[in-house]
């Protein structure tokens, strides 16, 4: 007679770290089977798997999650990925460390995974692809930081500079200034030149991904504001249209939804959650921006969002942005799935 594989009733619990994880097995009684910890390398966490291969393993998101997540699943492992910020039982244990983290990752996944409200982690190639972006906003920050600093400098020195654009900037700074001024911005202005070209040549790179790759990012494109990183980011991170029950939920995936507090007769209007991607939302808002500006065109959402602000307060055009935000990743979404080409000024059905 086959004996059934105990392995696969146990929970893992890892509390990853960058040199060495944190593991604690708990049975399918709640008892604890083993403690101790693994070094942050495939050998030994396939060690690890092998002794418990079937079973659940359950770690934080974070910063070697990803790639260890889809590790522990090739191994035949079952995985999840809970949630950081909905696991208030640890970062506010009074007696933290990682040994007890481990525990109460294991413990409360064997009770209810739910609780851990777990996250979906992107295959390989996605994330691969997503990181060529985030590595085009990281030079751009630091562009922003040089421009920055040349500016103050000067500025420090009696000599203003203009505004031209970002990637303007270094051929244009030097105008007016004594030679011994641009000798001593010299090195800045070389360097904000080598950014600035390496931009360009992401931003080359990352039109060509969305045209050859990813061609449902053109229908996305469609709508005003919302230009190729926008649009591929948003089909990067997303990746299956269907994981939504219904397309507004996008909205709270994104941290656009308001938070709630209510308890009793009090329910008050909170400010929005701010959770998921901080970039997906930042690109979300930046294309309100433009869709709410002077150049963007007329359409049903630019009309929602200036009745939103028609008050004129700081407080009411915030609110709009926001709004718009919202409905802009419920009608990416919405075309995405329906496959139907944009209209500024949908008829109703």
């Amino acid at each position: 007679m086959k004996q059934k594989n105990k392995s696969s009733n146990v929970t893992v619990g890892l509390d990853l770290g960058d040199r060495r994880h944190r593991f604690c097995v708990v049975d399918d009684a709640g008892g604890v089977k083993e403690e101790g910890s693994v070094l942050n390398d495939r050998v030994a966490l396939g060690e690890l798997t092998r002794r418990y291969r079937g079973g659940w393993m359950v770690l934080e998101a974070g910063c070697h999650s990803p790639w260890i997540s889809r590790y522990l699943e090739e191994q035949g492992c079952r995985v999840l990925v809970a949630n950081p910020r909905k696991l208030r039982a640890i970062y506010h244990n009074e007696r933290k460390s990682d040994r007890r983290d481990a525990q109460m990752l294991a413990r409360i996944g064997r009770l209810d995974p739910a609780l851990l409200s777990p996250v979906r982690h992107g295959t390989e190639e996605a994330q691969a692809d997503l990181l060529r972006i985030k590595l085009r906003d990281s030079l751009v920050r630091a562009r922003v930081a040089l421009i920055n600093s040349v500016r103050f400098t000067l500025k420090s020195l009696g000599y203003t500079v203009g505004n031209p654009a970002s990637e303007r900037f270094h051929k244009v700074v030097g105008e007016g200034l004594p030679e011994t001024l641009c000798q001593m911005i010299a090195p800045s202005v070389q360097a904000l030149a080598e950014l600035s070209a390496r931009i360009k040549e992401l931003e080359r790179e990352i039109n060509t991904l969305a045209r050859t790759k990813y061609p449902q990012t053109a229908r996305l494109e469609q709508i005003p504001g919302v230009g190729p990183i926008t649009a591929l980011y948003f089909v990067l991170k997303i990746e299956d249209p269907t994981r939504f029950a219904k397309v507004r939920d996008v909205g709270a995936y994104a941290g656009l939804c308001p938070r709630r507090d209510q308890s009793g007769e009090s329910d008050p209007q909170l400010r929005i959650s701010k959770r998921g991607d901080a970039y997906l939302r930042r690109l979300l808002v930046s294309a309100a921006h433009y869709i709410l500006g002077p150049f963007g065109p007329q359409s049903a959402l630019r009309a929602y969002g200036l009745m939103l602000a028609a008050d004129g307060t700081a407080r009411a055009k915030k609110r709009a942005t926001v709004a718009v935000a919202r409905k802009l990743a419920v009608l990416l979404l919405s075309l995405w799935k329906s496959q139907r080409p944009y209209q500024p000024f949908p008829q109703p059905a």
